[in-house]
């Protein structure tokens, strides 16, 4: 008891439940006045009828007077009064003694006053059983020449429990949609707590430590799963970067041990030696020349990091791939023909998207690097092909290779940072050249595909894929 006690509360406490008992609140109010209202639109309703039907009756019986006096008048009171549903009438001598009617009894002081009656009255009638209530009319009294009075009325009973009938119908309309407002704003409730209580499960295992863990999305497409999904998003990139620094750490701590070792036993080799003799010069160069690749490799995994967390260096507007391309081919023409190796192009003009000039320059300028360097030297004669194209699956900047290719199951690896496969350890390089190319191209909402060039697994096609509408 206690526990569901609490649990209400709680769910008192919710902004929906707040929101929805404000609403409900202002609905009960609307419904009471809309109520009252009608109700005495109703009654306000009958009323001009009733006046409109003994006014009318009046002008009939004043016809009845002008032509025959008062013994037509009497005679066609008698008549109309004996007909069923008739109106009331009355015919008073000047002292209030009823002559002809059908009513037995009025209500004392009515016939006393000329004009439309103020409030119902009360009467009886003929035949009527003696301890019964009386019924309730509105009526009209008219002074004769001659002193009489001639009362024409309506009986109140039927617009009564019409007016009744109304009231009851919208208490019980309010009262049914109370009820209900009051199940759904319940089950609403205890929906949306539920959910709050499995997010803030979520959350708490997020919190412990477990980054895999996401909100939970019930598929309806509501606020909540809104919510959830783009902070599943935010955790989802969360984890990400906090595995790549996981990652970034492990490879510095393996990848970068050797280069210093050799750096540190180069600078003792060079402190062992002459100081003055040429050997000492040439390790102080080496010693420069790893230095030097050590800085591009920091410099390598600063860009990398920076760019996967989309630094403001990044800023995007419309570039021109096409320029881009071209210019590339014509930057590394001198170092393809240098390495024996042919390079050509295969660029469609006027393409253009939204990004980074610089961050897809330098993407493009690492993939044709790439090529050129494992290509060159191949039994066969080598050839790479940068190409530009709007394909199907989006706008496609390539770079194709007949060098040895990278075989389909390490595809996926070779984008991960200082991962180099055996066969391209005696070339120069940090495994880190397809990580920039990859974050560069998540930057802007494209992805790298490493595909065969051709048949078999000869060959590499290193695609940048963005979308069209970029």
């Amino acid at each position: 008891m206690a526990r569901t006690i609490g649990r209400f509360g709680i769910l008192l406490r919710t902004t929906a439940v707040r929101m929805s008992a404000l609403y409900l609140g202002l609905f009960a109010i609307c419904a009471v006045v809309l109520v009252f209202y009608v109700t005495d639109l109703t009654s306000s309703l009958l009323t001009y009828q009733t006046k409109q039907v003994v006014q009318d009756e009046l002008k009939v019986l004043g016809n009845f007077y002008r032509r025959g006096g008062v013994s037509m008048l009497i005679g066609h009171i008698d008549r109309r009064s004996r007909e069923p549903g008739a109106n009331l009438y009355t015919i008073a001598a000047s002292n209030g003694q009823i002559l002809a009617g059908n009513v037995e009894s009025l209500q004392s002081g009515i016939l006393e006053r000329e004009g439309w009656t103020e409030r119902p009255f009360s009467y009886r009638r003929f035949y009527q059983p003696e301890g019964t209530p009386g019924h309730a009319a509105l009526a009209e009294v008219i002074f004769l020449p001659n002193g009489m009075r001639v009362l024409v009325g309506r009986d109140l009973g039927e617009p009564t429990k019409f007016r009744s009938m109304v009231q009851r119908s919208l208490v019980m309309a309010l009262g049914i949609m109370v009820i209900g407002a009051l199940v759904i704003w319940f089950v609403i409730g205890r929906r949306a707590l539920q959910r709050i209580d499995r997010v803030s499960q979520a959350s708490q295992k997020i919190m412990a430590g477990d980054l895999g863990q996401r909100l939970p999305v019930s598929g309806s497409g509501d606020e909540f799963d809104r919510l959830s999904e783009s902070l599943n998003a935010m955790l989802g990139r969360i984890e990400r970067l906090n595995e790549g620094l996981r990652q970034v750490s492990d490879n510095i701590a393996h990848d970068l041990k050797t280069p210093l070792t050799r750096l540190r036993n180069r600078a003792e080799a060079a402190l062992a030696g002459n100081e003055d003799g040429p050997a000492y010069r040439a390790a102080m160069e080496e010693v420069i020349d790893e230095s030097d690749q050590l800085i591009r490799t920091f410099n390598a995994l600063l860009m990398i990091s920076r760019v996967e967390a989309g630094s403001a260096v990044a800023e995007m507007n419309k570039v021109d791939l096409t320029q881009i391309a071209h210019d590339a081919e014509e930057l590394y023409e001198p170092v393809a023909d240098e390495a024996g190796v042919c390079l050509s192009s295969r660029i469609q003009d006027g393409i253009e998207v939204s990004g980074n000039r610089e961050l897809i320059g330098q993407a493009l300028t690492n993939l044709i690097d790439n090529a050129i360097k494992y290509t060159a030297g191949c039994d066969n004669e080598a050839r790479v092909e940068v190409a530009l194209e709007n394909g199907g699956d989006g706008i496609i900047l390539s770079v194709s290779d007949n060098g040895p290719g990278i075989p389909e199951n390490r595809r996926d690896d070779v984008k991960k940072r200082f991962v180099r496969l055996d066969e391209s350890r005696t070339k120069p390089g940090t495994g880190l050249g397809l990580s920039l190319v990859d974050a560069i191209m998540a930057l802007h909402g494209g992805r790298l595909d490493l595909v065969c060039n051709g048949d078999g697994n000869s060959g590499l096609r290193a695609r940048m894929v963005f979308d069209r509408r970029g």
